[in-house]
């Protein structure tokens, strides 16, 4: 399956990664139990900072729902060891410093930016659920309004089980 066929409903890119704190996720480990999986540009830029301080700040709500969250970016390990701390996020920041995540998942898009272009990270959300399948993805993710919308197709996943 090539990343621009991933559909809700689909089995979710398998993936392992190191992350700030310390931390590994991985696809196998998290399974049993639905999470949100974030990308992101860049680690501490302002959207960057906006979306992760959004969803630590509804970290709680999440983890009431049942759901865990984890963004992802390229930055290395040590750059996301520093923006959580500086931001105090706990959740794993996760470093796709290969970017063979970011691809299978088919966000590392072309983007244009004064005229120039270049790759990057689209801003895209997915909803893995319990089984490990994909129950909701959100593309060229705008910042304002979508922590709370993610937590809402959190909390109706959490509802439907």
């Amino acid at each position: 399956m090539t990343a621009t066929e991933l559909s809700v409903g689909a089995q979710a890119p398998d993936f392992t990664m190191e992350a700030s704190g310390g931390r590994t996720v991985a696809l196998a480990e998290l399974k049993g139990a639905p999470f949100v999986l974030y990308f992101y540009p860049k680690a501490d830029t302002p959207g960057c900072t906006k979306e992760a301080c959004g969803f630590g700040e509804a970290l709680n709500a999440f983890e009431k729902a049942g759901a865990r969250v984890i963004g992802v970016s390229r930055d290395p390990v040590k750059k996301l060891d520093a923006f959580a701390g500086k931001y105090d996020l706990t959740f794993p920041l996760a470093s796709d410093a290969e970017g063979s995540v970011t691809e299978a998942y088919g966000v590392w898009v072309e983007k244009t930016l004064y005229g120039k272009t270049h790759m990057g990270i689209e801003r895209a959300t997915f909803l893995i659920d319990a089984q490990g399948k994909i129950a909701h993805i959100w593309r060229k993710v705008k910042v304002p309004g979508h922590v709370e919308e993610v937590l809402g197709e959190v909390e109706k996943l959490a509802t439907a089980d």
